[in-house]
C-alpha cells in the first residue's frame, strides 16, 4: 500500500484519491513528478551524445556525406527495423542523393545482417552501412565487410554477446560500457537518437525531427519495450503525429484497418503491425519501407492494399499452423506434460513461426518455441510468459546452436536440423530448472478495489492522462465486488458477452461492459445474481458517440471473496488507505 502521506500529497481537485493512489504505485510520488509524468516534453529527451559511440558514427556519417560516399540504411523485415530503415533514409535522403537501403529476404537471407546483403553494398560501392534492428552479434560479416571496405554503424538493442563486432560505432544502450540513462528504446528508437544526435552537431531545430517521431511510435508499440521513461515520449508525440498528421503510408493502413477514432497503442499493436510485419513474412520486408516512404495519397493506396493483400494471406497461414500445432498436443503425451512448448514441422511457414508460439504461449501458458525447415536448417521463435527470460533459456543451449539473439520475451534461433530433439530437452531442462511457481501461471495485477459510484469524471480524466499504456505503464485494473446485469446481458460475435453493469446500492450509476472470450457467463449475468469482476475502465467510440466501458478481465460468481481469499494478502479498498495495510499489484 503506498504511504497514505504520499496519497494525500498527490490528491488535489482535478485528481481523486483512487488516481492518487495509483500514481503512486507506480512510483509518482510529489506532484512535480505527476506534472511531468502527465505533460511529457520534447526538451526532456537525454542527449544523444550520452550513448556510448554515438560521437564516432555521427562523425564518420559526416564524412560520407562531405565526400559523397554511397551509403546503405540496413534494417531487419519487421516493423521495428522496417520503420527504422525508413526513419533513418527519409532524413538522411535530405543531404544526399547518394543513398539505398536494403532489406534482407526472410527465407533466402534470414534475420540480421547477411553476406549477401554486404555483398550487394560492395556491387553497388557502398562505403558505409548504418545496420538498424540488428547487427550486434554479426562478428563474422562486419569482419567479412572491413574486408571489401565498407564501415558499420551498428544500431541495435538487442543484448550483446561477449565479442562486440569490428565496427566504426556501436550504438546499443545494452552494451555494458554505455552510459546512457534509458536502456529500452526501441531499435527504431536508437536510429532516432542517432538522427538527432546528427541534427544536434549540425545546429538544426527539433522540429526537422519531429515529423519521424510517429515510426518511433509504432515502432516501440509493436515491439513490446516498456513504454515509460524517453519511450513514454517519443510515443506521446508519434501518436499525436499519428492522429494529427500522419504520413501517407500509415493513413492508408488505418484506411484497411478500418479505424475511424484516434489511434492508441492498441491499434498501433493489432492494426498497424501486422500489416507492415505481413509484407516480409509473405513477399517481401521492402514492400513496408516503400509504403512508408510514399509520396501521395494514391501511391499509398495502391502499395497499401497489396500489404494488406499479404496480410490476409498471413492470417490464413497463422490459422492453418496454429490448429496443426495444437495438434501436436493431441499426439504428444510428453509434450502435454512438458513444462515448456518446443514444437517443429518441415512444412511449417517460416514467416508466422512467431505468430504461432504467441498463440500456443495464450493457450497453454509456458515458455514457446516453434520451428520449421528452411535452408536446410532448423529456424525458429521462441516467445515467454510473464517475468520469465526466454532469451536465457534459449543461451543455456547455445552449443546446440548456429545463431540465436533476442531479449526477455521473444528470440530468434537457428539449428541443425539433427539437434532439434536434443534441443527440445536441454531447453525443457533450462525452463524448468529456472521457472518460478507463479510463473506458470497466468496473472491479471489488480490495481485497487473500486465501487461503481468512485467512476467519476476525475477519475476518468486521470487514466485518459495516464495514456499511452503499454508494458511498464499498463493500463489499471480494477476490483468491484456485488454487481449486477441491469437486465441486457447478450452475446456479440457468438463468443463475446455484453452486459450494462450497476450496483444494487447504487442502481442509478450504470456502465456498459464486454467481456471478451467470456461467453460462458452469460448464464449468470442474466441470473440476476451478484457476481464480481476485474476490469480496465476505457472509453469506446461508436458512430460518432463516446462512451465509458468496463472491459471485464475477469468473472467469479457471487461477492467474490475468492477473488481475495487466492491471495496470499488481502487487496485493500479505496476505503482502506489510511490503513496503509494493502500491498501494491496483487495478483489475481
Amino acid at each position: 500500500m503506498p504511504d497514505p502521506a504520499i496519497v494525500r500529497g498527490l490528491t488535489y481537485d482535478r485528481c481523486p484519491e483512487a488516481g492518487a493512489i495509483i500514481l503512486a504505485q507506480r512510483g509518482i510520488t510529489d506532484p512535480a513528478a505527476a506534472a511531468t509524468f502527465f505533460r511529457p516534453r520534447l526538451d526532456q529527451l537525454h542527449d544523444p551524445f550520452l550513448m556510448a559511440g554515438m560521437k564516432e558514427a555521427v562523425e564518420r556519417i559526416e564524412r560520407a556525406l562531405g565526400e559523397n560516399e554511397r551509403i546503405m540504411v540496413y534494417g531487419d523485415y519487421d516493423v521495428d527495423g522496417t520503420t527504422a530503415v525508413t526513419l533513418v533514409y527519409s532524413f538522411l535522403l535530405r543531404f544526399t542523393g547518394n543513398i539505398t537501403f536494403y532489406i534482407p529476404d526472410r527465407y533466402a537471407e534470414g534475420y540480421g545482417i547477411s553476406f549477401q546483403g554486404i555483398d550487394v553494398a560492395a556491387a553497388e560501392k557502398v562505403t558505409l552501412i548504418i545496420a538498424l534492428d540488428c547487427g550486434i552479434k554479426a562478428v563474422e560479416k562486419v569482419a567479412y565487410a572491413n574486408e571489401r571496405g565498407i564501415d558499420f554503424i551498428i544500431c541495435d538493442h538487442h543484448r550483446p554477446g561477449d565479442t562486440l563486432p569490428e565496427a566504426v560505432a556501436i550504438l546499443d544502450p545494452k552494451r555494458d560500457d554505455c552510459p546512457y540513462p534509458f536502456k529500452e528504446l526501441s531499435g527504431c528508437g536508437i536510429g532516432f537518437k542517432l538522427m538527432q544526435g546528427l541534427a544536434q552537431h549540425n545546429d538544426m531545430p527539433f522540429d526537422d525531427l519531429e515529423p519521424l517521431l510517429d515510426l518511433v511510435a509504432v515502432s516501440t508499440a509493436c515491439d513490446i519495450v516498456p513504454v515509460n521513461g524517453e519511450n513514454r515520449i517519443l510515443t506521446h508525440f508519434g501518436l499525436k503525429r499519428l492522429n494529427n498528421e500522419p504520413r501517407h503510408g500509415f493513413r492508408a493502413m488505418m484506411n484497411m484497418a478500418n479505424v475511424k477514432k484516434r489511434l492508441g497503442i492498441t491499434d498501433l499493436v493489432f492494426a498497424i503491425g501486422p500489416r507492415i510485419n505481413a509484407a516480409g513474412r509473405v513477399e517481401h520486408g521492402r514492400q513496408a519501407v516503400e509504403l512508408l516512404l510514399a509520396h501521395d495519397p494514391q501511391q499509398a493506396a495502391e502499395m497499401g492494399n497489396r500489404v494488406d493483400g499479404n496480410n490476409m494471406h498471413r492470417q490464413e497461414l497463422d490459422r492453418n499452423m496454429t490448429e496443426d500445432a495444437l495438434g501436436h498436443f493431441d499426439d504428444d503425451a510428453r509434450l502435454r506434460a512438458a513444462w515448456s512448448t518446443v514444437v517443429f514441422d518441415p512444412t511449417w511457414h517460416k514467416g508466422v513461426v512467431g505468430i504461432v508460439a504467441s498463440r500456443l504461449v495464450d493457450k497453454y501458458y509456458r515458455p514457446t518455441v516453434v520451428l520449421t525447415e528452411s535452408g536446410g536448417k532448423a529456424v525458429g521463435s521462441a516467445r515467454s510468459v510473464k517475468g520469465f527470460d526466454v532469451y536465457e533459456a534459449v543461451s543455456a543451449c547455445s552449443d546446440l546452436l548456429e545463431q540465436f539473439g533476442g531479449h526477455m520475451y521473444a528470440a530468434g534461433l537457428t539449428m541443425p536440423l539433427e539437434n532439434v530433439d536434443a534441443f527440445k530437452a536441454r531447453f525443457e531442462e533450462a525452463v524448468r530448472a529456472t521457472i518460478k511457481e507463479e510463473q506458470r501461471t497466468p496473472v491479471e495485477e489488480i490495481d485497487l478495489e473500486l465501487t461503481l459510484d468512485t467512476i467519476d469524471d476525475g477519475l476518468l480524466s486521470i487514466l485518459k492522462h495516464m495514456a499511452p499504456y503499454g508494458p511498464g505503464n499498463m493500463r489499471p485494473v480494477f476490483l468491484t465486488r456485488g454487481v449486477v446485469d441491469s437486465g441486457s446481458a447478450r452475446l456479440v460475435g457468438e463468443h463475446h458477452l455484453k452486459m450494462r453493469l450497476l450496483h444494487p446500492s447504487s442502481p442509478k450509476r450504470s456502465f456498459d461492459a464486454i467481456a471478451f472470450k467470456q461467453a460462458q457467463w452469460l448464464d449468470l449475468a442474466r441470473s440476476g445474481e451478484p457476481f464480481s469482476v476485474l476490469y480496465a475502465i476505457e472509453e469506446n467510440e461508436w458512430q460518432g458517440r463516446t462512451t465509458v466501458q468496463l472491459n471485464i478481465k475477469d468473472i467469479k460468481p457471487g461477492v467474490s471473496e475468492l477473488l481475495v481469499n487466492e491471495l496470499p494478502g488481502a487487496i485493500g479498498s479505496l476505503a482502506e488507505v489510511s490503513g496503509s495495510q494493502r500491498s501494491d499489484g496483487r495478483s489475481v
